[in-house]
């Protein structure tokens, strides 16, 4: 099912093809968790069903930089 969302942080508007129902996305405009109703669903990808960020978004803005072991 194509998902159209404006994210959080750009204000771009991205769509993407999401393995998911009608009545799933339903259930979650109605108040359930994303967790629950998308539990099939990685956790980027609830992300974006929930705030428009895009798991580049995420990785680009948001994720902190992954430590090398000598950094510690």
């Amino acid at each position: 099912m194509l998902i159209t969302r404006t994210s959080m942080l750009t204000g771009e508007t991205n769509t993407l093809d999401l393995p998911v129902t009608e009545d799933q996305l339903a259930a979650y405009e109605a108040g359930g968790f994303p967790q629950v109703v998308f539990r099939h669903l990685p956790p980027p990808l609830r992300e974006f069903i929930m705030t428009g960020i895009t798991p580049e978004e995420w990785q680009t803005r948001v994720a902190l930089p992954e430590m090398e072991e000598d950094d510690l």
